[in-house]
């Protein structure tokens, strides 16, 4: 073989070689940021339901402890809110999280009327409720998890001079963290 073409060949390998490294990271990145939106949507949908379900639990616990009126508007309230929040996934993480948090309100005064906490519907609303929140759950798992796969793979080398390069690293992905409202459906004894 012609030492020439070999040298050319060696030239080539070396150039080429990075080149569709770099061509794959990048690919690998925008599949990941596709990854995250869609995840996204998953979780979204899951919130939308939950939203959805809100209203009619507000109506039935309003049926029985009608004058808990502040704690019933603040859910309706945050509920709106977080439903029209559209925004950083950061700042729907913290309307989540008050919205969370004014549920567990609404549980702990249904706490107080026995008659409430076994009406059918009340229960059935609870136990969607519940299922709802395993749902937002499973989502939030799938979608951190495609957050933190991206974030490793921008912040790492060499991905994070492909990130640098063409602009991934401007587009940070946050984790969205919020607790569930509710865990499980209580208990309820119907022989009182």
């Amino acid at each position: 073989m012609n030492p020439h073409a070999l040298i050319w060949i060696i030239i080539t390998a070396v150039i080429l070689l990075p080149l569709i490294y770099a061509l794959a990271l990048y690919n690998s990145l925008v599949s990941l940021r596709n990854y995250i939106r869609e995840s996204w949507s998953d979780v979204d949908t899951e919130l939308q339901r939950r939203y959805d379900l809100i209203p009619n639990l507000v109506a039935v616990v309003k049926g029985y402890a009608g004058h808990e009126r502040t704690v019933l508007e603040n859910v309706v309230e945050l509920r709106n809110r977080c439903a029209a929040n559209r925004g950083p996934v950061a700042g729907q993480a913290s309307d989540e999280t008050e919205l969370v948090g004014a549920l567990k309100q609404l549980f702990a005064v249904v706490e107080n009327y026995p008659q409430l906490k076994a009406d059918q519907q009340y229960l059935q609303l609870q136990t969607e409720l519940v299922n709802t929140e395993n749902r937002i759950q499973a989502a939030r798992r799938f979608y951190n998890g495609n957050v933190r796969d991206f974030r490793n793979r921008a912040e790492t080398f060499p991905g994070n001079l492909v990130a640098g390069l063409f602009g991934f690293r401007a587009q940070p992905q946050d984790f969205f963290t919020v607790p569930p409202s509710v865990k499980e459906v209580p208990d309820v004894d119907f022989g009182r």
